[in-house]
């Protein structure tokens, strides 16, 4: 069984911040080099919260048409009860 010392404790936390550290620049640079002048704020207006501004286009987002499913007649809520 190995014996724990001062340098195999500190070893992992060590190599952890570190990891973070570096994780946060790669994070920081990406933003920064995006290209987006105006990052956008949140709004809510009538209830509905909107991203007003902002570097995101229509085009940017895929779009998946709702087709209308098969709905019940009234009154059939519970699909063990129809038979």
């Amino acid at each position: 069984m190995t014996r724990l010392t001062p340098m195999n404790s500190a070893f992992p936390l060590v190599t952890g911040l570190v990891t973070a550290a570096a994780l946060s620049g790669v994070a920081v640079f990406a933003v920064l080099q995006s290209g987006c002048d105006e990052p956008g704020s949140y709004r809510s207006q009538d209830g509905v919260v909107e991203l007003i501004g902002g570097c995101l286009k229509p085009d940017d987002l895929p779009v998946n048409p709702r087709y209308p499913t098969d709905t019940r007649p009234l009154g059939s809520s519970d699909p063990s009860l129809e038979r």
